[in-house]
């Protein structure tokens, strides 16, 4: 890793740096308009960070090298964790009286948009720091999507992007057309966020809780302004609009912005966005007719529960409209196969993604025919194109390496001390990013408050592994990387 690479790095994360100082007077001018005196907090930590951002920019500025993979590894890991620095400093310095492990573990939360939080008694808390958290969920969401859209794919780590980019170099050329496709994403984004929070706000919310839920629900990250979620508001309308807007927001970015400005129907089409909506919907089936067999309440009042419930889990934002662990061994045991899963690639949602289940059945299948005609050349399909062999490998590998870091994670959380349930759900649900995991202390009625500090860095070390889909955080701590 030479000079110039570096100092090109680290002057893309000042002026990200930049950015996220001026997001921080949004939640100052949230509180000082609640009359709360946090606003003085966001205020000093913006200028403070703005200055510092400002001065790292200009000292770095120089002229850029092209762009290559060595860049774009070190420069994702850099921005994720400048984020998610700067974004824990004035939740330490609010009046919560958090450890830095702690506001670190909820900033972290908050851009990789798992939805996991050490805070209680959110019904009170300074309206400054709920709005932030929504904030910071929202622009990881931005950053995600990008990440998914254009970075993995150049990487060769990710994403199904340039399956449907319609120009054969797009996979090579991931910025040939990046300024059309950002703004037509900012746009889509923008106006899902608007609309979903004019829609929260017709159903029966406040304007702020409105707002607040808009940003995490079009990020799938589901942080709420109460403790208990969804559950605060008891309104069926709210949960299948949120349910919508939240499947919505798992499908790939790169179909909808084909499907909005050029009218692409066909790219509706795509497997992984039949597959992610197949099985939403038969989990979702599966179990309101289990709720309503075992008489708990009527099918259509289960349907709504289990649709929002199961539309959390897939899409990985982790609301929660009660406590559906409560619901019998059956839900507790979907929930748990339904965290692994997530939703399509190139969206705001995390889990493993449907494009890597189709794949690796397409893989798994063609290898059962190959036992029988050994001789016999068969492709590996996604849909109607031909998967290649990086992409087998790529994918063959991240499922490894989650699996592997699933259990060595689980191991150290059961070291610490806690059960079963609560140390595999814990890891899992921050490797999926979906927020919270199973079990009295983390489930949907409980939160990771009681956790010490050391558990909270290395499940904090979790959601950015998962949200950098592993191997690009694995890339930069091999010797081979900083050679050359």
């Amino acid at each position: 890793m030479n000079a110039t690479l570096l100092r090109s790095a680290f002057y893309i994360a000042a002026i990200c740096g930049i950015y996220l100082a001026a997001a921080m007077f949004v939640p100052a001018m949230a509180d000082l308009y609640y009359a709360n005196g946090d606003w003085q907090v966001f205020a000093i930590c913006g200028f403070m960070v703005g200055g510092t951002s400002l001065v790292t920019a200009v000292a770095m500025r120089g002229n850029p090298p092209p762009f290559s993979r060595r860049l774009g590894f070190f420069l994702v890991n850099l921005l994720w964790m400048t984020f998610a620095l700067v974004g824990s400093i004035p939740i330490f310095l609010a009046r919560e009286d958090l450890t830095f492990a702690q506001a670190l573990f909820e900033s972290v939360s908050a851009i990789t948009t798992t939805g996991s939080t050490v805070l209680t008694g959110l019904d009170e808390s300074a309206p400054g720091l709920l709005l932030w958290r929504s904030l910071l969920q929202w622009m990881g969401g931005i950053g995600i999507v990008a990440l998914g859209l254009f970075i993995l794919p150049f990487l060769r780590i990710g994403g199904m992007a340039f399956f449907k980019m319609e120009s054969s170099d797009t996979s090579d050329k991931p910025f040939a057309r990046m300024a059309s496709f950002t703004r037509a994403f900012l746009a889509i984004y923008v106006g899902i966020t608007i609309a979903c929070a004019v829609s929260y706000d017709l159903a029966g919310m406040s304007h702020f809780d409105a707002v607040n839920h808009a940003l995490t629900t079009v990020a799938t990250g589901g942080f709420s302004t109460h403790d208990s979620s969804f559950g605060y508001f008891d309104n069926p309308t709210l949960l299948l609009i949120s349910s919508f807007f939240m499947t919505l927001c798992s499908l790939p970015f790169s179909i909808l912005i084909l499907f909005v400005v050029r009218g692409r129907l066909d790219t509706l089409r795509d497997p992984q966005i039949i597959l992610f909506l197949s099985y939403l919907a038969i989990a979702a089936f599966l179990l309101a007719l289990y709720i309503s067999l075992d008489g708990q309440m009527d099918f259509v009042n289960a349907l709504v529960q289990s649709l929002f419930n199961v539309s959390s889990i897939l899409s990985t934002t982790g609301f929660a409209s009660t406590d559906y662990t409560a619901w019998g061994a059956f839900a507790v045991v979907m929930v748990f196969f339904l965290t692994f899963m997530g939703g399509c690639s190139g969206s705001t949602a995390g889990g493993i993604k449907a494009y890597r289940f189709l794949i690796l059945y397409n893989m798994l299948s063609t290898g059962m025919k190959k036992l029988i005609y050994p001789n016999a050349v068969y492709s590996i399909r996604y849909g109607r194109l031909s998967v290649d062999s990086e992409t087998q490998r790529a994918v063959s590998m991240f499922f490894t390496a989650y699996i592997l870091l699933w259990a060595f994670g689980s191991l150290a959380m059961a070291a610490f001390g806690y059960d079963l349930i609560t140390a595999t759900s814990a890891v899992l649900t921050a490797l999926s990013n979906v927020g919270p995991g199973l079990g009295n202390i983390i489930g949907p009625s409980g939160n990771f408050s009681s956790f010490a500090d050391p558990e909270l860095y290395l499940l904090s070390v979790m959601m950015l592994l998962g949200r950098l889909e592993i191997l690009t955080v694995a890339v930069i701590l091999m010797p081979m990387y900083w050679r050359g």
